[in-house]
């Protein structure tokens, strides 16, 4: 008698009515910090999409008096490719678990399934954990910490005041802070993924008399921003504190400029040149 047998893909996929694929496909974003800020693009038919980004700007030039003749310009184009990758679990349930349920298995499943998803999105981007290889190949190492790394555009915390200076501002000898960096390289933050407990540090940051910066009350709920970005602090486990506590990014850019704060060790804060982020390349292709 066989012991191994299995249900394969294809003997699942009809368990799962279509409606309810599509509900998954519509909640796992809200499961991923990186698919909530990255650009959303449209649906991919195939596993690969080139698409022509301008890679040379048009310049103009005044004309100094009557007879003086006028500039040639030109406009260049670089091909920048999507690469799609295939995400997917099955969850094998046992037939007599199913016969003897008296509750409903697969609404207590899905919900694990859209947090999955989005737990391994954010990972393999921001620390390349299982990330697909093209994606690698794409970002020039495994994930957008790595990035950094591989940058050298690490600063310590040591060299700032406080965190306030380390986040938005610089150090009296002209040290940039984490937004700085990217200002530097043409870019604004448009949103930051944090750790929990940045939430905390983020609170402790007071002003000469005592008083709170990033807090208004501390009876109504806090809206946590950072230059009128939103900080994203995912409760799924998918920020490891080690490798980055604090993560800020131009995420809706086809190329993405970060920083990112570190606690290990002592707090850092790493710069990362621009990227293409992965990400949302999946946000359709799940």
């Amino acid at each position: 008698m066989p012991f191994n047998n299995m249900i394969s893909r294809s003997d699942a996929a009809a368990l799962i009515p279509q409606e309810v694929s599509s509900e998954i496909l519509r909640t796992v974003p809200q499961s991923s910090a990186v698919m909530r800020f990255a650009r959303q693009l449209p649906n991919m038919s195939t596993n690969q999409r080139r698409m022509p980004v301008m890679s040379a700007l048009a310049t103009a030039y005044f004309i100094s008096g009557d007879n003086s003749l006028k500039q040639t310009s030109e406009v260049d184009w670089a091909s920048k490719y999507i690469d799609a990758e295939e995400l997917a679990v099955i969850v094998p349930i046992p037939e007599a678990v199913l016969d003897d349920a008296n509750f409903d298995i697969w609404g207590e499943v899905k919900p694990a399934l859209v947090e999955a998803f989005g737990v391994a999105i954010d990972q393999a981007v921001l620390y390349g954990t299982n990330i697909p290889a093209s994606w690698t190949t794409n970002l020039g190492a495994a994930g957008l910490v790595a990035v950094a790394n591989a940058a050298s555009h690490v600063i310590s915390a040591a060299a700032y005041t406080d965190l306030y200076e380390a986040l938005l501002g610089e150090t009296g000898a002209g040290v940039a802070g984490s937004l700085m960096l990217i200002e530097a390289d043409g870019f604004m933050a448009t949103g930051h993924i944090a750790h929990v407990s940045m939430r905390g540090k983020l609170r402790n940051v007071r002003d000469t008399t005592g008083g709170p910066i990033f807090k208004a009350s501390v009876q109504d709920p806090t809206r946590y921003e950072l230059d009128g970005a939103a900080v994203d602090f995912p409760l799924n486990g998918s920020i490891v504190a080690g490798s980055g506590l604090l993560i800020s990014g131009q995420w809706n850019h086809r190329a993405v400029e970060s920083a990112c704060l570190r606690h290990a060790a002592g707090h850092h804060l790493q710069g990362v040149d621009r990227g293409r982020d992965p990400g949302r390349r999946r946000q359709h292709h799940l």
